[in-house]
């Protein structure tokens, strides 16, 4: 396996690939990878010191022939055991000094789109037969990207002997696939939605004491036990943190007392599963939609409160002077405009309703004024960006609108929850799309005083701080729970060690309050990886500092799966068979073919285990760590 990289995504996925499923790897970095390379993946960062300075210093030994193989420089072996390479970008020569001839499988992951497309083109050139992944952000291009590969592969390679049906092209996006997953975190009751060829599978959290039946007829079952929130870390024997448990067997699940769960919450056709339940609009909705977006609350109930009170004046008329309702109606707009004549003979009850009628009309003079002047305003400010109104509450507060910040806000209003983002940079690519969901943004540093009180963090739901600067996130977090102990806190955090430290430290100082730090890279490369060896992943589910993977395996040479019953086929702590591709509700104790295909729900570990991959026989726990 070749990775190509210059983040942390290439050091994530390279840890993946050797450490969990035991793969020869080949990491392709930048030169100068003191500054270019990120914090370690990992706990082993004494010897990555060490390995750097040896980089470094045959770095420096070999910069006179570094020219002649287009900048690349063996650097030996890292942390984990795979052969790193520097240079500048993946050439033809440092591709070829990698062994893509030879590899299985190459990913590009660089953060430029154009570098990998680039990268993926020579590649295609020098092994047809190559499994080539690819880290695009833009998601049309990317699917443009995938027919011409493949078809390239296919026309080099010949299709009469087959040998291009492993030469496949799978682009992904780390955005697109954390994002669900930050979404997920922020929103109370909201879960994890992954589909997969009419099925619908919704991880979602429960309270303790709402702990589910294993019921696979109605697709309910137990993911997660999650880690006891009272009273901050509980200690087991032997002095370790008690942190959740990833796929628990029924006496697990009944002896969790007061923990809350992870659960399975449906598994049912896609037929009405184009949006998640609860969540679709109709026209009513729509037209309310728009007239909110284009007059102020406080006018729309001006608005409501006149037409009241006209409607009350009409019918008051049509019960005095017992004339027609529809009558009564129309001479009480001609009273409200000033057109009706004088009611000098009329009783003492008519003239008091006209005099009223006409009071409405001076009252309804301004009100229309301002909606006018309020819907020349909002059409004139229709490329502005939008202030929070005041009275908005129940929001979420999203720190950072870059790759992730701007997916994660896509998401969320997917899903109609009300967002206000605040946003450093003028020029930020997620400012267009927030402009055109008419989004609430709030410009300016999240570190200053002021900026999150202007987005109303004292109101808010949750927040959800998604920038590229740990230390930033980091002291925003801190900052809104100072405001509000209670606020449910995400964090994205790269370093792995800091983001342990910072989820224990506030889940011990906050107890009664919902902290959850993620790692994008960490949520992203599971599904990279398992698209390098051919597999189908569908989706990360995060627990707490663990992650769950949900993929589609083929029963066929699994001999854990085959010839097992759906329920046989379960191990605690590893994999759990959640349905079958394309069909719903079958038994616990249908018998799994050859033929089938299975959503599986499994460890890392677990996912390597039942691929045949090599496993320690003791491996560590499932953690970010």
């Amino acid at each position: 396996m070749v990775v190509c990289g210059d983040d942390g995504l290439a050091h994530r996925l390279a840890a993946e690939l050797r450490g969990v499923y035991g793969e020869q790897v080949t990491l392709v970095v930048p030169p100068n990878v003191r500054i270019a390379r990120p914090p370690v993946v990992g706990r082993a960062r004494a010897a990555s010191a060490a390995l750097l300075d040896r980089v470094v210093s045959a770095a420096v030994g070999r910069a006179n022939g570094s020219g002649a193989n287009g900048g690349a420089a063996v650097a030996g072996e890292g942390p984990r055991g795979e052969r790193v390479l520097e240079a500048e970008e993946a050439t033809e020569a440092v591709l070829a000094d990698a062994g893509v001839e030879r590899a299985a499988a190459l990913a590009l992951v660089y953060d430029d789109d154009e570098t990998n497309i680039r990268a993926a083109l020579t590649a295609r050139r020098l092994n047809p037969r190559l499994r080539l992944v690819l880290r695009l952000y833009n998601r049309r291009l990317g699917q443009h990207i995938e027919e011409l590969l493949d078809q390239a592969a296919a026309l080099a390679v010949g299709d009469a002997d087959g040998a291009a049906s492993d030469a496949s092209t799978i682009v992904l996006s780390d955005a697109d696939t954390a994002a669900p997953a930050l979404a997920a975190t922020a929103l109370a009751g909201t879960g994890k939605v992954i589909q997969s060829d009419g099925l619908v599978l919704r991880a979602v959290e429960r309270p303790p004491g709402a702990v589910p039946r294993q019921d696979a007829g109605q697709g309910l079952c137990t993911l997660a036990l999650l880690s006891p929130s009272t009273g901050g870390p509980d200690l087991v024997e032997g002095g370790g943190e008690q942190g959740p448990r990833l796929l628990p067997d029924d006496a697990e699940v009944r002896a969790a007392g007061e923990r809350g769960v992870l659960v399975l919450e449906q598994v049912s056709s896609s037929a009405g599963a184009d949006s998640p339940a609860g969540l679709a609009v109709g026209v009513g909705g729509g037209v309310v939609s728009a007239l909110a977006s284009l007059f102020s609350r406080r006018l729309r109930w001006s608005l409501a409160g006149v037409v009241g009170c006209v409607i009350a004046l009409a019918v008051a008329l049509s019960v005095v002077t017992g004339i027609h309702p529809v009558r009564a109606f129309y001479y009480t707009l001609l009273d409200l405009f000033a057109i009706d004549n004088p009611a000098t003979g009329a009783s003492l009850g008519r003239q008091i309703l006209q005099l009223l009628s006409a009071l409405m009309g001076l009252l309804l003079l301004p009100v229309l004024l301002a909606a006018v002047l309020e819907a020349l305003g909002t059409f004139r400010t229709g490329s502005a960006l939008r202030k929070p109104p005041r009275g908005l509450s129940g929001h979420v507060v999203l720190l950072g609108l870059g790759k992730i910040g701007t997916r994660v806000l896509t998401r969320l209003r997917e899903l109609n929850v009300p967002v206000v983002c605040v946003e450093s940079d003028p020029e930020a690519r997620g400012l267009a799309v927030a402009r055109r969901l008419r989004v609430p943004v709030v410009l300016g540093d999240v570190t200053q005083e002021g900026v999150l009180e202007a987005a109303k963090i004292h109101r808010a739901q949750a927040l959800l701080a998604v920038t590229s600067g740990d230390t930033t996130n980091l002291e925003a977090v801190l900052y809104a729970r100072s405001v509000r102990p209670d606020l449910k806190a995400v964090l994205r955090l790269y370093d792995d060690d800091f983001a342990t430290a910072v989820y224990r430290t506030l889940r011990a100082a906050h107890p009664r309050a919902i902290t959850r730090s993620r790692s994008v890279s960490y949520l992203a490369a599971p599904s990279f990886a398992g698209a390098m060896l051919g597999r189908q992943i569908l989706g990360a589910i995060p627990v707490e500092r663990k992650v769950l993977l949900v993929a589609v395996v083929e029963v066929g040479g699994h001999p854990q799966l085959e010839g097992r019953s759906v329920e046989g086929a379960f191990r605690a702590g590893a994999w759990r068979v959640l349905a079958l591709e394309g069909r719903a509700g079958v038994a616990g104790d249908y018998v799994l073919g050859s033929g089938d295909r299975v959503v599986v729900a499994a460890t890392r570990w677990g996912l390597a285990e039942l691929s045949g991959r090599r496993v320690p026989p003791t491996h560590p726990p499932d953690s970010l760590s």
